[in-house]
């Protein structure tokens, strides 16, 4: 674990289970109908147990689909976290096709989300990296510059990026080390 301060808050770094870090938010890596899926997005729809489907098929339901770059909010149900921001990112496509805003938007979105829904503690997956494609090397330094322009802007007071390898986890404190 590797903590960086940011302003009044605090940019954390960890290998581990983002479905069992102790903050009120997790932020999950979805696809555009919330339907849960294979990686993080598998594992929380499974850690926050069987009420989550149906809280998010009420939104696409209210709303359509969320584009890439959008996120929702549901509770967290059976999870530690007491909210599950749900996050659609880009799928890569070589990256000339608005990928990078759209990534960037991810992150904010949800940094947003949390300061409408007084959410202090947040932690992250790597939005797009796994299924999506996303580049690990491209996509850190996205979102570590919305996660420090959250943290600057006092959107939250804690955002942590809980990478469940080893290989990645070093791969953002690299990334981390250069930047802040």
């Amino acid at each position: 674990m590797t903590t960086f301060q940011i302003a009044n808050g605090v940019l954390g770094l960890v290998h581990g289970d983002l479905t069992t870090w102790p903050v009120q938010a997790v932020v999950n890596a979805a696809n555009s109908n919330l339907a849960g899926g294979g990686g993080v997005d598998g594992a929380i729809h499974r850690a926050a147990g069987p009420k989550l489907p149906g809280a998010c098929r009420e939104i696409i339901e209210q709303r359509g689909e969320v584009p890439a770059g959008q996120a929702a909010i549901t509770p967290g149900f059976d999870m530690k976290a007491r909210y599950i921001i749900h996050a659609v990112g880009p799928i890569w496509r070589g990256g000339g096709r608005g990928e990078p805003e759209a990534l960037a938007s991810a992150y904010r979105t949800s940094l947003e989300l949390c300061r409408e829904n007084a959410i202090e503690t947040v932690a992250f997956s790597a939005i797009s990296c796994g299924a999506y494609g996303y580049p690990l090397q491209l996509a850190v330094p996205i979102a570590l510059g919305e996660l420090k322009r959250g943290l600057e802007e006092g959107l939250v007071r804690q955002a942590w990026m809980v990478l469940y390898s080893a290989q990645a986890y070093e791969t953002w404190l690299g990334h981390a080390q250069k930047i802040l």
